[in-house]
């Protein structure tokens, strides 16, 4: 099950000039017991428009995953967000699901 580890406050923005808000979350792979973090982006004018990055970091706690996501730079998740965006962008040209939308 995923959980929400942080709620990024300040928006982040693309380089088209759209705010996005920032969340990292995390979840227990069932197979190894890692866990896996990812991050998401809302659309600030539009909170239902979402984009997921694909997992980001793999880590052998839930501790540690909190540290990671913690310590996320405004830089790194600037290049998460474009990430995230040219892989949807990519997906939706190949007229396939993305694997990072609903991680």
């Amino acid at each position: 099950m995923r959980e929400v580890l942080v709620v990024f406050d300040e928006p982040i923005m693309n380089p088209q000039g759209d705010m996005f808000f920032a969340e990292a979350l995390g979840r227990q792979r069932m197979d190894d017991g890692l866990w896996e973090g990812w991050l998401e982006f809302s659309a600030a004018d539009d909170p239902a428009q979402r984009i997921a990055s694909g997992r980001e970091t793999t880590q052998p706690k839930r501790t540690d995953l909190e540290y990671w996501s913690q310590g996320l730079s405004r830089v790194y998740l600037q290049g998460a967000l474009l990430r995230a965006q040219a892989a949807a962008a990519e997906a939706s040209v190949e007229g396939g699901e993305s694997d990072n939308l609903g991680v």
